[in-house]
């Protein structure tokens, strides 16, 4: 039997909630100070404990430190009469794992109960092992196992023994950029790697960045400035989203990687280029070159060595190494320690076609490990993060979203096998109360 224990000073919510709570099946204790509630909550042997802040003789806050401290394991929902922001940052900073507000709604409660115990459960489930992350981690490294990630990572090393003009083509999010770097960090890494986004900065600007500006060559123009060709020296310029660049900067860059010299805006001193082009982008060029939207000659020019990247959904082998990748990465820049993962978290990435490709499944992956409490990153976490993902306009495929309900739906009918269809014991089994499991036996249509 669940255990919940409840530390108020307000007796009737007390015995109210007590006598709700054993009706659901809980066993519950009560506690009307904090430094009794404390005192029970110790023993460590309480599945869910919930705490008022404000009680007669201790902070409530400081209840909560100090039990974090003794039981770190400790499943703490917070209660409280005032919606100040101040207080639910620190609750949640200090380790509460649900907060909700006075007067109590009974639904509000029941499913912040679910979801503790539904963790909880997760957590300790032998068939969920975590899987452990692994010790290695380089700084805008590549990672892949997919036979078209092995190809590109071959290109690299051909390409990467010249200064070969490199074509690099695939949708948003694929990781274009981390190619360029490879690429001339294999090369010359002692040389600048420059990048500039055609498609960030309108056309009478582009060209100044592009080729720089003598001083008075336009208004505004009150010094001289070097633009990205001369600041790329013998290293790298990235041109990234190329297939935006208009007609008339297309015909300027196409002299400059013929000529390999170009003038400054306003100068007339030739100056000469010897960086590599890497040019990047998320539209292929050569429907451009068909609508006339994309010179052909310069095409031609700048496609010498192609890489295509694939998008993320025909390559989802490589989720498992992005995952363990980006846990690393986002480790060190939110100061958190997760070093597994459950099982079931990694089947729901891998079961998504990512339309925002990697871009999308690291902001997926933020969102879950900043809400993550513990080492393990569970799974949880990730189908909330993917539920606010699909919430934020973003489109993973049909099949994705509707396993996040399957997995559940499947959990619920292998419970009620189990259990001969005692709802009592699905309940116990799940973790859930008796209204939460009513609710969705409702929404998936379950009969049995």
């Amino acid at each position: 039997m669940r255990k919940i224990l409840i530390i108020d000073d307000d007796k009737s919510i007390c015995e109210s909630l007590r006598l709700y709570l054993a009706e659901e099946g809980y066993e519950v204790g009560t506690a009307l100070t904090g430094e009794e509630g404390l005192k029970q909550a110790r023993t460590g042997a309480w599945d869910v404990v919930i705490l008022d802040i404000f009680l007669s003789d201790v902070d409530g806050l400081d209840v909560l430190r100090r039990l974090k401290a003794a039981v770190p394991d400790a499943n703490v929902i917070m209660i409280t009469a005032f919606h100040d922001m101040a207080t639910t940052v620190r609750a949640m900073k200090l380790g509460a794992v649900e907060y909700i507000h006075k007067p109590i709604e009974i639904d509000q409660l029941d499913a912040a109960i679910s979801r503790v115990l539904r963790r909880q459960a997760d957590t300790h489930s032998k068939d969920r092992e975590a899987i452990t992350i692994t010790g290695r981690f380089q700084e805008r490294g590549l990672v892949g196992k997919s036979r078209a990630m092995k190809e590109i990572f071959k290109t690299i090393g051909i390409v990467s023994q010249s200064k070969t003009t490199v074509l690099i083509e695939g949708e948003s999010g694929t990781g274009k950029e981390l190619i360029a770097r490879a690429i001339h960090e294999h090369t010359d890494p002692a040389q600048p790697f420059v990048s500039i986004n055609c498609s960030a900065i309108v056309e009478t600007l582009l060209e100044s960045e592009l080729f720089g500006h003598e001083k008075g060559a336009f208004t505004g123009a009150s010094y001289r400035k070097l633009g990205k060709f001369e600041l790329a020296g013998s290293g790298t310029l990235l041109l990234d989203e190329i297939g935006d660049m208009s007609q008339n900067m297309q015909a300027k860059l196409l002299r400059v990687m013929q000529e390999r010299e170009f003038e400054r805006v306003g100068g007339r001193e030739k100056i000469h280029t010897e960086a590599r082009v890497v040019a990047a982008t998320n539209k292929p060029l050569l429907e451009r070159v068909a609508e006339r939207a994309f010179r052909e000659d310069l095409y031609y020019r700048l496609n010498v060595i192609h890489i295509v990247v694939p998008p993320l959904r025909e390559r989802p082998e490589d989720i498992p190494l992005l995952v363990d990748y980006l846990l690393h990465k986002l480790n060190r820049e939110l100061r958190k320690t997760i070093g597994r993962f459950q099982a079931r978290a990694l089947e729901l990435l891998a079961a998504c076609d990512w339309p925002g490709n990697i871009r999308q499944l690291e902001n997926t992956l933020r969102h879950s490990v900043v809400h993550n409490q513990g080492d393990i990153l569970t799974a949880d976490r990730v189908e909330d993060a993917m539920r606010e993902t699909v919430k934020a306009g973003a489109q993973p495929r049909s099949s994705a979203v509707k396993l996040l309900d399957d997995v559940e739906k499947e959990h619920i009918l292998n419970a009620l096998k189990f259990a001969s269809g005692n709802r009592g014991r699905v309940c116990k089994l799940l973790g859930i109360s008796r209204p939460t499991l009513q609710r969705k036996i409702r929404k998936y249509q379950i009969r049995f």
